[in-house]
């Protein structure tokens, strides 16, 4: 299955957040591919919305998959300080899940069309 969500970084860190990101720990790379996140994404816009986008067979075992590890716990600490709510009401650094309304190759593949 596809997921997307959205987060948002603090605007006046986000240079320093997308830098973390460009070389993530090699054993935080393992826990997630592990867990069962494929295809992981991060999108930034320049005043701090992130949107990310992730497949996985089951959303949930693979989050539980991730958090469990020592790798994930030690990453979340140090990205702690980059988040604000995204909507003010979800708490900071929270994975707000879009609902998924469109995808070109479902709606070809049920049309019969190449």
């Amino acid at each position: 299955m596809r997921y997307c969500f959205v987060l948002r970084v603090r605007p006046e860190l986000l240079d320093e957040y997308i830098e973390r990101h460009t070389a993530v720990w090699p054993d935080m790379l393992r826990a997630l591919k592990q867990a069962g996140w494929e295809r992981y994404s991060l999108f930034a816009r320049p005043d701090g919305l992130v949107v990310g986008y992730l497949e996985a067979a089951d959303l949930a075992a693979a989050q539980r998959a991730v958090e469990a590890t020592e790798a994930n716990t030690r990453w979340q600490l140090e990205m702690r300080k980059y988040f604000v709510s995204v909507d003010g009401q979800a708490p900071a650094g929270e994975l707000v899940f879009l609902e998924p309304i469109f995808n070109l190759d479902d709606q070809l593949g049920t049309t019969g069309h190449p």
